[in-house]
This record gives C-alpha cells, structure tokens and sequence, in this order.
C-alpha cells in the first residue's frame, strides 16, 4: 500500500509540473527579450540602455523611452505599462535609456547622450530585429523635454566618422511628450519655482532669467528646432500643472501647426504634472498615436 502511494504522489507531482511547464512556456511566449544596461556611450558609467525586445518573426518599430526626474533624478528601470504592454502583443520593442544627471554635467550633455542613445539603437538594429527606419521617442517631464528635443532636432549623423554609432541617423518619425517643458524663454515671463530649470544649464537654484544666457536658453528649448518636415508631435500637459505652465505645450503646439507639422496636443482638464499616470484616457489615446506613426511607414 505504501509503494502504491509513492506512486501516486509522483503521477500527482508529474503532473503538477507538466501543468506549471506549460503555464510558463506560453507566459513565456509573450514575454520580451530583455538585455539590461548596454552601454552605449563609454563617456560616463550612466550611458545605459535597457532593451525589450517583442517577439517577431518580422523586424518590429521601437519606441525610445526617456525618463524624467528632473534631470537629477530617475531610473531607465521603470517603463511605463502602456509600452511594455505593447512589446508584450509583440508589435513594438521598447528602449529605455539612462543619461547623465545635471550632478554630473550640465546641458548639452543629456540631449547629446539621448541623440546618440538613437543612433545606437540603429547600429544594433539587426541584431535586435528592430526596423531602423521606425523608430520613435516618448517621454514625461524631463523625459519629454528630451524627447521633444530628439524629436525636432536636425540629424547629426557624421558620414565621414570613424565611430559607426556616429554615422547612423538621429532622426525619429514621432514623438510624444508627457507634461516636457519645451521654451526656457517663459522663465522670463512666468514663475517656474523647480528649481531643475537652471541647474540643467549649470545655474544655481534662484538665478533670476534675465541673468541666464540667452543663446543657452534658446538651445535648450525644443521649440528653438521646429521646423517644416518635422515628425508628428503628441504632447499630453495638465491644465493645473505648476511645475511645467501648460503654456510650454500650448506654444509648441502652435509653433508646429505653424509651419505645417502634424500636432497633437492632449489637455487633462484638472490635471498636474503627473499626467503620465492619468489612466487608460491618456495611455490609449498615446499608444493609439503611436501606433499609426510607426505602424505607416
């Protein structure tokens, strides 16, 4: 009888296992191919990038992902639900990329890093099954700034350089901003308390605006770059954000329709600055943006 129940228990065990095997083999069907802190940079330990790849038998568009934090602040570890559930459907790769803090230099050195962050992305797209030729780049807060900023900038591919990341394409074919401030000449006109503002250009907290250099403002403002053949532009701002005036997104919004770009400007009514996290309203109408920017090409 004893033999008879040690039998048993193993058939139960089986199949037990066999059971949990195959629960994990089709989890692990939908799960992305991820390859964690790749450097892409070799002038500072933070130029990393994390890398989730869907899978594909086709090579897949990719969304670059920036975070915020005030350009001191926050990790490439969090990426938000909206992305990852779309490499999960297996349609879209997502990159997440780490930059240098204003701790560590001031600006140009974030925009510089996210620029190269897409070339690179480009030099390992066949190895990471990724479609060069869509490729996008989302953000919030200090996040969109950069992204706005990637977004609209002129390419700054060298052909004639010795490095290959260098030679590949900066250019993206949409961007979309979470509450990014785009236009430091507003400090002028409007108070802008953080004190992140003036640290990305190397100022101490306080520095009243007409003391900054105006040609340093100008080329930290994504507005500045704005030009005809930009790539289409979403932007989501709280109309009761107080830390980035709504004005940010209002002036970029009709700083793109002027010059015939397509534009999305999404207003939360009642919304701060968090609006990133603002539910399924804002997440759907993103992804949906996103997905016929690069699904188009």
């Amino acid at each position: 009888m004893k033999i008879l129940n040690d039998f048993n228990w193993r058939l139960i065990i089986a199949a037990c296992f066999l059971t949990f095997a195959s629960y994990v083999v089709a989890q692990a069907a939908d799960a992305p191919f991820v390859h964690k802190d790749i450097a892409y940079g070799n002038a500072h330990a933070a130029q990393k990038l994390d890398v989730y790849l869907a899978a594909s038998d086709k090579p897949t568009p990719a969304m670059v992902y920036i975070h915020g934090g005030g350009w001191r602040a926050g990790s490439k570890n969090r990426v938000p639900g909206w992305l990852m559930n779309a490499v999960r459907k297996g349609w879209l790769s997502v990159v997440s990329v780490e930059y240098r803090f204003t701790d560590v230099a001031p600006h140009p050195a974030q925009v510089n890093d996210c620029m190269r962050a897409i070339q690179f992305v480009r030099h390992r797209a066949v190895k990471w099954n990724i479609d060069p030729r869509r490729i996008g780049v989302t953000g919030g807060s200090a996040g969109g700034h950069l992204a706005l900023w990637v977004g609209l900038h002129d390419d700054v591919a060298d052909a004639d350089s010795n490095d290959p990341v260098e030679r590949q394409s900066s250019r993206v074919v949409c961007a979309v901003s979470f509450a990014g401030p785009t236009d430091w000449s507003l400090l002028d006109e409007l108070e802008h308390k953080h004190p992140a503002y003036r640290q990305l250009l190397g100022y101490k907290p306080g520095t009243p605006a007409d003391e900054m250099d105006a040609k340093t403002k100008k080329d930290v403002s994504p507005i500045s770059f704005v030009s005809q053949g930009d790539p289409p532009i979403m932007q989501v701002h709280g109309d009761k954000d107080n830390i980035v005036p709504l004005k940010h997104a209002r002036n970029m919004h009709q700083r793109l329709k002027s010059v015939g770009v397509k534009t999305e400007l999404v207003i939360i009514e009642g919304g701060t600055h968090g609006v990133a996290g603002a539910g399924p309203q804002v997440t759907n109408r993103a992804g949906t943006f996103v997905r016929e920017q690069l699904l188009r090409q």
